[in-house]
């Protein structure tokens, strides 16, 4: 019983050792922790890359085991300077999202390790934005077509890369900035740009509003017309009208309208501001002079011979 604990022991003992050995990959365990591949190598030749778990490895010298990274990293590269097709220059900060797809593809394509593959993901992402940029306008890149230009930059990358073993999910400008004597010379043509519109919007409008007031003061016109006209017509018909009731009643008793008349023009002329100087036999005191001082209506006499 004892020796069979003892033994049990041993064979525990083996295992940690063989275990901690193989987290340091010098073992013939091969420990691969998550977030992480590892590509197991004899005579330096790549046989397997191994998934999160326990692998087993040739022994040293004859085998080894390399590392890399299976999560997606993080690559923010250096500023550049790009040219828009109007010729504006642009300082685009861009970062790139990444990771080995194809682990012995990257190994042939990058002996060196991960340093040497972020230095080629830089340089492929420069020329793409440089590409992409370079084929439109200062105001397509920074508001019209920012997030198709990010994507057609994210889709170059991909496949300029794939046969790297890399893959790239994403592309992003973090800014676009202008240098300093681009950024006055922009200012300068966008003042000159807006007085421009200014300019054209206030004569359009100047325009609209000659022409507004010129049909506002022709309609003023004809509306003056037909109301001067409808008024002569209602003013002759007026007329007309009076001219007749003033006839009828001269024909029914022409000494009673001759008298109405009379009493009209007194009342029209005389007040009590009034003087006349005219002779008692004007014709303008005709009724006057006939008349009675108790109101009765004159009395005919004959002359006096």
């Amino acid at each position: 019983m004892t020796r069979a604990i003892v033994l049990l022991s041993l064979v525990v003992l083996v295992f940690v050792g063989l275990l901690v050995a193989g987290q340091k990959d010098m073992g013939p365990l091969v420990v691969t922790r998550e977030g992480e591949q590892k590509i197991i190598l004899f005579l330096n030749e790549a046989q397997d890359v191994t998934t999160p778990g326990l692998d087993l490895r040739w022994p040293e010298p004859l085998g080894s085991v390399l590392a890399y990274p299976s999560r997606w990293l993080y690559l923010n590269t250096e500023p550049d300077t790009v040219q828009t097709t109007d010729g504006e220059q642009l300082i685009v900060d861009n970062y790139a999202i990444w990771r080995i797809s194809e682990a012995i593809q990257f190994k042939r394509s990058f002996p060196s390790g991960v340093l040497a593959a972020e230095k080629r993901i830089d340089r492929a992402v420069r020329d793409d934005v440089r590409e992409v940029i370079g084929r439109h306008t200062l105001t397509e890149v920074i508001k019209e077509e920012r997030e198709k230009l990010m994507s057609e930059i994210s889709d170059r990358t991909r496949s300029n890369l794939a046969d790297f073993g890399i893959e790239i999910t994403d592309v992003r400008i973090n800014r676009t900035d202008l240098p300093g004597e681009t950024l006055e010379s922009v200012y300068a043509r966008m003042t000159t740009e807006r007085e421009r519109l200014a300019k054209k919007n206030r004569s359009e409008g100047e325009e609209q509003a000659r022409r507004i007031r010129a049909e506002a003061d022709r309609d003023a016109q004809v509306i003056v017309a037909h109301a001067n006209r409808d008024a002569e017509i209602a003013r002759g018909t007026g007329d007309a009208e009076a001219t007749r009731i003033y006839a009828e009643a001269y024909g029914a008793d022409p000494d009673f309208y001759s008298f109405m008349r009379s009493l009209e023009a007194y009342r029209k002329s005389i007040d009590a501001k009034t003087t006349l100087v005219l002779s008692p036999e004007s014709e303008f005191f005709r009724y006057l002079e006939n008349s009675q001082p108790d109101g009765t209506p004159p009395v005919s006499t004959p002359p006096t011979p």
